[in-house]
């Protein structure tokens, strides 16, 4: 699952929920970015709402769950320190059937913004912050091309 980037504007308010149900022995690689609003255009998010709800089942049982909640003036929250430190541009990716060799190369990586995962009960979650999305971009294809996961061809252009 490797949508492009869910581009948030002024006002805007979004409400989404991503339900997933895995066999056991199946794999996942998913993807999820938001940007609030698009820096190169002098764009902010300076008043809305974005509430993010993820459940994550393998073989019925419930091995992963998220929920994410911003609203009121959303470039001001991002602004604080331990939310993005000023970053506009936020990623999210969940990997199912995660090993450590996976958490090495993604560690390893020199990205724009920042980036971390972590990974238990073989699954990982990186996540990934940046002041834009062309940055943001740049670091989520190079962390899905060190988890060998090539993107689609869209997103080169």
């Amino acid at each position: 699952w490797l949508p492009q980037e869910t581009i948030l504007f002024d006002r805007a308010c979004l409400k989404r929920r991503i339900d997933v149900d895995l066999a056991d022995d199946a794999s996942l690689v998913m993807a999820e970015a938001v940007l609030f609003g698009r820096a190169a255009m002098g764009e902010a998010m300076h008043d809305g709402a974005f509430a993010d709800t993820w459940r994550l089942r393998r073989g019925g049982k419930l091995v992963f769950a998220e929920n994410v909640r911003l609203d009121g003036d959303i470039t001001e929250r991002l602004a604080r320190p331990a939310s993005a430190k000023g970053g506009i541009a936020l990623a999210t990716v969940l990997i199912v059937a995660a090993d450590e060799t996976m958490l090495d190369a993604v560690r390893a990586l020199d990205c724009a913004g920042e980036a971390g995962i972590s990974a238990w009960n073989g699954i990982a979650v990186a996540r990934l912050v940046a002041r834009d999305g062309a940055g943001l971009r740049r670091d989520l294809v190079a962390i899905l091309a060190a988890l060998g996961q090539s993107v689609p061809r869209l997103w080169h252009h």
